[in-house]
């Protein structure tokens, strides 16, 4: 029943922005956190930042540390990954993911995910 759409991925060169966005759908949808992922090629994947729905607290990994900001919109059921001083190496499938209040941090519900690629 929960459906998770990521948005906002494309084509930037380094040093550029780009702001992802993740709209949650379900008569029911709650969940405690929501979550951004990625993955490269040959990777495996990798938390990249979660923010709680109850006080906005985040965690940000140390490769996004500085740069990204995840923030959300709890009216709207959407959380932002905010991406700044874009590198290539963040070239990745960003996947968005949402837990249960019942089982916080455990991602049961994923998107499709969006491309993001940074060129030199």
């Amino acid at each position: 029943q929960v459906q998770l759409q990521e948005s906002g991925g494309g084509l930037v060169q380094a040093g550029g922005s780009l702001r992802l966005s993740c709209a949650a759908s379900g008569r029911t949808f709650t969940s405690y956190s929501m979550g951004w992922f990625r993955q490269a090629p040959g990777k495996d994947r990798e938390f990249v930042a979660r923010i709680n729905w109850s006080g906005g607290r985040t965690t940000t990994a140390d490769s996004a540390k500085g740069r990204f900001a995840i923030t959300r919109d709890s009216a709207k059921n959407t959380v932002y990954l905010q991406m700044n001083s874009l590198k290539p190496e963040d070239t990745a499938v960003y996947y968005c993911a949402a837990d249960h209040p019942l089982r916080p941090l455990n991602y049961a519900y994923w998107g499709q995910g969006t491309q993001v690629t940074v060129s030199s």
